[in-house]
């Protein structure tokens, strides 16, 4: 079923698919995906190539663009452009507390999930791809987790792609979760010190919030369980442009005087809700680790093991000497499951991916080093999401690709540099940058 309709420059047009739930099973139980067609108003009669859109995360449908921003605007110069929500985001048979028990109990919704990675994702635009183009390959773009499923569909269907564009998602081939950790942790903390230096300021306020928390049960609005770890991991928002000052006008506005003494302001609280839920997204904390995990070793709650390899990330120790309270970054954790209402009851399931044994591999090293697909990568210089050095060595082990490493942007520079960072990785991929 489609439906089209317009908006200002722009033909949209509705695209739903069924597609195996286990491509290794053609014939079994199949879920729906959902796509936004897009073209420019002036070629929607022209027969243009096309662009498919892998968006970050994992866990996060695709972008709902108004017009023509970021790079989209960019891409409608010369391409059709599909928006895919990747199978249990968006529109795409969601995946979340409400639609998971229609599975079973957790052993099922665990199974089940094992299926929502990378490995799926680019099976699923190859069984689309036909229906789309006409057969003909496709460019991809992918930002972030995108890019990872860029990596892999490079290794799995190759023969699809006219071209692969990766900005910010360049993966490890072969490094476990806590490798992945290992190197984040230090990241993280050159991104707290940066923060402190342009805003010292928010030193003592940040510690003043810690030591709200630490000594008192605070609930959100929403039934969050605001605690000190939970306050900690607001440091995600330092991996973007503007991150920083994001973090800093949230804190400056923290607390409020009441009768009962200081507390928590309202403002701050609706705020912190709305940056901590997962019930946009919840796939993002139910497989985000398990986006690393191949062979036997299970991830084990990575993020959580590795922290305390990094004991100057402990608020409780930080606040009991004179040392800055460090956020932490992209990473999930067990008590998030206890934290978020949105999350709650998929604690038991969580685990279970978590301790999982079974994972398929998700690249291809011997076809990523015969590597034919004009490929272009964007590695920012100290990403806070993806290692820079993990980066290079995977954009060494594939065949042709050309990246563009810049300092220019942090992780979310597709969005900040739209045009120009799209221009750059269509030159380089075409040879001609």
């Amino acid at each position: 079923m489609t439906a089209t309709y317009r908006q200002p420059g722009l033909v949209l047009t509705d695209r739903r698919f069924t597609v195996p739930l286990d491509h290794d099973d053609p014939a079994g139980e199949t879920i729906e995906l959902y796509a936004r067609e897009a073209v420019a108003s002036d070629k929607a009669g022209q027969n243009l190539p096309w662009l498919v859109y892998l968006q970050g995360g994992p866990g996060f449908g695709a972008n709902r663009f108004v017009g023509k921003g970021a790079w989209f605007g960019r891409a409608l110069k010369e391409y059709r452009v599909l928006l895919l929500d990747q199978r249990g985001t968006g529109h795409s048979t969601p995946a979340n507390r409400q639609t998971l028990p229609l599975r079973g109990g957790p052993a099922e919704q665990a199974d089940y999930l094992a299926r929502f990675r990378a490995d799926s994702i680019v099976r699923d635009c190859e069984a689309i791809r036909a229906q789309v183009t006409g057969g003909a390959p496709w460019t991809v773009l992918g930002q972030s987790f995108g890019g990872f499923c860029a990596t892999t569909y490079l290794s799995l269907a190759p023969e699809g792609l006219a071209a692969a564009l990766i900005t910010g998602g360049l993966p490890s081939l072969d490094g476990h979760a806590d490798d992945v950790y290992r190197a984040a942790y230090p990241r993280v903390e050159r991104k707290v010190a940066a923060h402190y230096a342009r805003y010292p300021q928010d030193v003592d306020r940040a510690r003043r919030i810690a030591d709200h928390l630490l000594t008192r049960d605070v609930t959100l609005p929403n039934g969050y369980r605001l605690t000190v770890e939970a306050f900690q991991s607001l440091g995600i928002l330092l991996g973007g442009g503007e991150g920083s000052h994001r973090l800093h006008y949230l804190l400056e506005h923290a607390f409020v005087r009441t009768p009962q003494g200081p507390e928590l302001s309202d403002a701050f609280q609706e705020e912190v809700q709305g940056l901590l839920s997962y019930a946009p997204h919840p796939l993002y904390a139910l497989v985000h680790e398990a986006t690393y995990g191949q062979g036997e070793r299970p991830t084990a709650w990575s993020a959580e093991r590795v922290r305390t390899e990094f004991p100057q990330f402990d608020a409780a120790k930080a606040l009991a000497g004179d040392e800055p309270l460090l956020f932490t970054g992209e990473s999930i954790h067990p008590w998030l499951f206890d934290c978020d209402p949105a999350l709650r009851p998929l604690r038991e399931t969580a685990e279970l991916l978590a301790a999982r044994t079974d994972w398929q591999p998700l690249y291809d090293p011997a076809r990523l080093a015969a590597n034919e697909v004009p490929v272009a990568a964007a590695v920012y210089h100290d990403d806070m999401y993806v290692d820079t050095a993990h980066s290079l060595e995977t954009a060494r082990a594939i065949r042709g690709l050309r990246t563009w490493v810049t300092d220019e942007f942090e992780h979310d520079g597709v969005r900040a540099g739209g045009p120009r960072v799209l221009d750059r990785l269509l030159a380089l991929a075409r040879d001609d940058a």
